[in-house]
């Protein structure tokens, strides 16, 4: 008789990525996960036991942790996600060591993690590996450093960057993000969710903002460096019913198994800032109509995922280009399966499952069948309750 597997999430306890793993681990008739904390891990209180498989999920849902990581009080407040990083990774390869002393064995590789979580690494990586990706001046580990808004100003008038996104480095679910636009008498504008307060702070904000004084637009920048800027090109989005559109596609087990297409009439789509699901079926029609295909785009989101094979699942971040026609990956995030009601795609091979249960089955694949089945009903009632999608990372969709 085969002995059933004994499982450890690290994770939010009270959080939604552990329960919904749970409830694929109970759908599958698989014992419930030991939960260890973050704030476990991060006080160095954490244990692991020999035979233990352990899964690593997403702090991005636990105030204790965001203190401790980041040291900011507020977990509104943007800054601190260079000390986020710095403290993270320390943490997931100290936890990987304990894990391995153990005799216990986890799950994805705390490298790929280090790198996953640093959008200047990750976009070298992808590039080099000739993953289609927009052109960044601050790709790869030797790329210069940007210290502030003169450094972005002076890369604003290098060819294809008078449209520009300048990420914090380390950031998710869109914090920090600026979509920066230079018209050719050299005006400055921003569209972003970062709120700046009267004593400078910068605060996360659910509503998109756009920024018209250079000066305003330099304190953020500013204020943001320490912790790490990447820019990229801001490349024009397709759109649907005159909202721009991209994808978020999920990738388990170098196998492209969900998707969900997203659009906003801002340049960020994250759902909450005000991006709404929007209708896959009609989008891939405008794929074909194009003369493209969309098994191309499905393509283009596993090579990227092939970049990290040590990580069994990632959420591909797809930005499709005007017209349809062509492909390039905006971010890979190691924590981009929080898509409550979203089942596989057809010929997927996880139909049925929610991304949870996906992984569950790809994982265990003797439980694929009645996963499937408890899937579909959970999935009926998570449907009808659930309005929006939350995934980065530390990562929104």
């Amino acid at each position: 008789m085969t002995a059933r597997p004994r499982l450890v999430v690290v994770g939010d306890p009270a959080g939604r990525r552990v329960a919904f793993f749970q409830d694929a681990l109970r759908s599958a008739g698989l014992p419930g996960a030991r939960v260890v904390s973050w704030p476990e891990v991060l006080r160095g209180r954490a244990r692991f036991a020999a035979g233990e498989t352990v899964r690593l999920d997403s702090p991005g849902e636990d105030p204790e942790a965001d203190l401790l990581l980041r040291e900011v009080d507020d977990p509104a407040r943007v800054e601190g996600t260079g000390r986020w990083y710095a403290r993270f990774v320390a943490a997931v390869a100290e936890l990987a060591r304990s894990v391995a002393d153990a005799g216990a064995v986890l799950v994805d590789d705390p490298a790929e993690l280090a790198d996953l979580f640093d959008k200047r690494l990750s976009h070298g990586l992808l590039r080099a590996a000739g993953v289609p990706v927009p052109a960044s001046p601050t790709s790869g580990p030797s790329a210069p450093v940007v210290r502030g808004w003169a450094d972005v100003r002076a890369l604003a008038a290098e060819p294809g960057l008078r449209r520009m996104f300048v990420k914090l480095a380390h950031g998710s679910s869109a914090s920090g993000v600026l979509a920066i636009e230079t018209n050719s008498a050299g005006r400055v504008q921003a569209t972003t969710s970062v709120e700046r307060g009267p004593d400078g702070r910068l605060h996360n904000s659910l509503r998109v903002r756009r920024y018209t004084s250079e000066r305003e637009v330099a304190a953020i920048v500013d204020a943001l460096a320490p912790d790490g800027l990447h820019v990229e090109r801001w490349l024009p989005k397709a759109a649907q019913g005159g909202r721009a559109a991209d994808l978020r596609v999920v990738v388990i087990d170098g196998r492209a198994t969900h998707a969900v297409l997203r659009t906003s009439r801002s340049p960020m789509t994250n759902l909450h800032l005000g991006g709404t699901r929007g209708d896959l079926l009609a989008a891939r029609a405008a794929i074909a109509a194009a003369g493209a295909r969309w098994t191309d785009a499905l393509d283009v989101c596993e090579r990227a995922a092939a970049v990290f094979p040590g990580t069994r699942c990632v959420g591909v971040d797809l930005l499709p280009s005007t017209g349809w026609r062509r492909f390039a990956v905006g971010e890979v995030n190691a924590f981009g399966d929080l898509l409550p009601g979203l089942t596989g795609l057809p010929g997927s091979g996880a139909e049925g499952l929610d991304t949870y249960a996906a992984q569950v089955a790809a994982q265990f694949p003797r439980t694929r069948r009645l996963t499937s089945t408890a899937t579909a009903t959970s999935t009926a009632t998570s449907t009808s309750t659930s309005t929006s999608t939350s995934t980065t990372g530390t990562s929104t969709a």
